[in-house]
């Protein structure tokens, strides 16, 4: 899976690093830390220059659950038979209403 740094994902939106910084802390943005901890963001949240239609809601809804973003993260890019692929791949292909619904159940 292909991450980006902050500068990285700057240049992409074509917006000042401390925006997508901003945009972290404000939870729109999902990033986790590298081992040698360096904060990168999964590029696949990422349509062009766009975040991924539905892609926050989704976040949001994993938070709700109790999902920290590495979990979020993971559960994201896991491929899933009954999908199939993964979550994330779903949000690209414009099948949000299975993913927020599945998100929704994690809580239960």
């Amino acid at each position: 899976m292909e991450m980006l740094t902050v500068p990285d994902v700057a240049e992409l939106l074509a917006v000042p690093v401390t925006e997508v910084r901003s945009r972290v802390k404000d939870g729109t943005f999902l990033s986790v830390r590298r081992d040698d901890g360096v904060l990168v963001l999964p590029a696949e949240q990422f349509d062009g220059t766009e975040l991924v239609k539905h892609f926050s809601g989704v976040l949001t809804l994993l938070r709700d659950a109790g999902y920290n973003d590495d979990e979020a993260l993971r559960w994201l890019t896991t491929a899933d038979d009954t999908l199939p692929g993964t979550p994330l791949q779903a949000l690209h292909e414009n099948r949000a209403t299975e993913i927020k619904r599945r998100a929704q159940a994690l809580a239960f």
